[in-house]
């Protein structure tokens, strides 16, 4: 069982910037985001492929590429979200699996709790 827990949500101003952190109790392939905004379904966000040598994959939704930018260190993720807009509201959910997120999976096998990231306008 892994446990994830995740950091650095909170309120910010169209256009500024927010970096979540997510650290994982033990080691997993793939780790990434997704969210969840009021009255939708979760989608994906981000996610990076890491075997634990020099070569890694990162992962982007359409709709966050270019401003978003996941990255990792160890059992440690984070994702440096810049240029927020407010349909970037939602509940950030940190996850993890043994597998390729987003090609193998899309329903990881590990979640945390989620952080909140709202965006004002």
């Amino acid at each position: 069982q892994v446990q994830l827990v995740e950091s650095g949500g909170g309120l910010v101003q169209a256009g500024g910037s927010l970096r979540l952190s997510c650290a994982a109790s033990g080691r997993t392939y793939a780790m990434g985001w997704f969210r969840q905004a009021p009255g939708k379904e979760r989608e994906f966000v981000s996610a990076i492929n890491w075997s634990g040598g020099a070569t890694y994959y990162a992962y982007y939704a359409d709709s966050v590429k270019g401003r978003f930018t996941i990255s990792r260190d160890k059992n440690t993720v984070y994702l440096q979200m810049n240029s927020l807009k407010p349909e970037d509201t939602a509940l950030y959910y940190c996850a993890a699996d043994g597998r390729s997120i987003p090609e193998a999976t899309r329903t990881p096998a590990y979640w945390g709790q989620g952080t909140q990231v709202t965006v004002s306008s």
